[in-house]
């Protein structure tokens, strides 16, 4: 089975109420297995509207990756996060 990872652009509004978010997430990312591959650190622009934060998550499969996202833990954080940032998410299938 692929893998699959979360891409995350996210451009935040309030940095201290986005530290309630990612303390509010990390428990499902646990609990979901997810693997930071990116989070966060320098960019190098090539094309389209940049965002200020970028993050990649890696899942052991598409079907872990959305269980995480739909799970009760991490909805108390996505509402956590839409209050303090505007974000695109989706999720990738790995090769």
């Amino acid at each position: 089975m692929p893998k699959a990872y979360w891409i995350a652009r996210v451009d935040v509004r309030d940095p201290e109420r986005y530290k309630d978010y990612v303390s509010t997430a990390a428990p499902a990312f646990a609990e979901f297995g997810a693997k930071f591959l990116a989070r966060g650190g320098p960019v190098t622009h090539l094309e389209g509207p940049a965002r200020g934060r970028n993050v990649v998550i890696e899942f052991e499969s598409v079907e872990a990756a959305k269980a995480c996202y739909d799970s009760p833990a991490y909805q108390a954080a996505a509402r956590i996060r839409q209050e303090c940032a505007e974000a695109e998410m989706l999720i990738v299938e790995g090769a």
